[in-house]
């Protein structure tokens, strides 16, 4: 472990340069029986892909299929009655889900991460294309959630941009806890943009 509480694994061998950039990237530490700051527990949901309260999973209007709630186990296909009952249970047996909630990172045209240039309810539109591949729902420094077409998410050619900012790039990624069956058809893990 090093200073700022990153676990790093002893087998892994990096110069100074990589070190520095897997620090970067690197989810702050949140352990389960130590105290953390909210912000690293914030920052630790974004990376997994996991929506909470009623600010990023809009009452009324979320599809709970798209928030990623039946791989949470927050939906039973078994029991209960609850409203729009039927709609949920078909889509999840037909096995077509075309948005979903996913990890979003942000970046310049350089490639270098950006902080604080992408607000929630920002479009995100393929920059090539035009068409609209979502929106964002959370954003906390270059970190954050949105609700994406998978299809335009993960287009191998695709690059993904903030409406009205051309310099701000997208990268939506997969969550690792994702059952394969979800991510059918989609040969990238994630779109660089």
């Amino acid at each position: 472990m090093d200073g700022n509480g990153l676990r790093i694994p002893d087998w892994l061998v990096l110069d100074a340069e990589e070190f520095f950039h897997v620090k970067q990237l690197a989810t702050p530490l949140v352990e389960a029986d130590k105290e953390t700051a909210e912000e690293n527990y914030v920052l630790w949901r974004l990376e997994k892909g996991v929506a909470e309260g009623s600010t990023e999973i809009p009452k009324g209007e979320a599809m709970p299929l798209e928030y990623n709630l039946s791989g949470l186990n927050a939906i039973s296909f078994d029991k209960g009655c609850y409203v729009s009952q039927e709609l949920i249970a078909r889509t999840h047996h037909q096995g077509l889900i075309r948005k979903r909630l996913l990890p979003l990172r942000s970046f310049d045209d350089k490639g270098k991460e950006v902080e604080q240039k992408v607000a929630p309810g920002s479009e995100v539109i393929n920059g090539e294309t035009g068409k609209k591949a979502g929106k964002v729902t959370t954003a906390l420094g270059c970190s954050g959630l949105g609700v994406l077409r998978l299809e335009e998410a993960f287009k191998v050619s695709g690059i993904l941009t903030v409406q009205g900012q051309d310099n701000v790039r997208v990268e939506a990624m997969r969550p690792q806890w994702w059952p394969t069956e979800w991510f059918q058809g989609h040969q990238q893990d994630s779109a660089v943009a």
